[in-house]
């Protein structure tokens, strides 16, 4: 069982996406950060966030 790390706001509110240097969103069932504009989820390992577009997984398109 992981710990569930969360982000710091702060730090969430100074991070923008490094493609589009857009906004992004902290999703916590997934422990990634979201970038609506570029559709790219970044991986949150060990509490880090990993702002590599290589790393990033594309956003699949759902109605949710």
């Amino acid at each position: 069982m992981s710990d569930d790390p969360r982000v710091d706001r702060k730090l969430l509110e100074i991070l923008v996406c490094p493609v589009t240097k857009g906004p992004l969103e902290y999703d916590s069932a997934n422990n990634e950060l979201i970038s609506r504009q570029a559709k790219l989820a970044y991986p949150i390992r060990e509490g880090i966030p990993i702002m590599l577009a290589d790393e990033a997984r594309p956003l699949e398109q759902t109605s949710a």
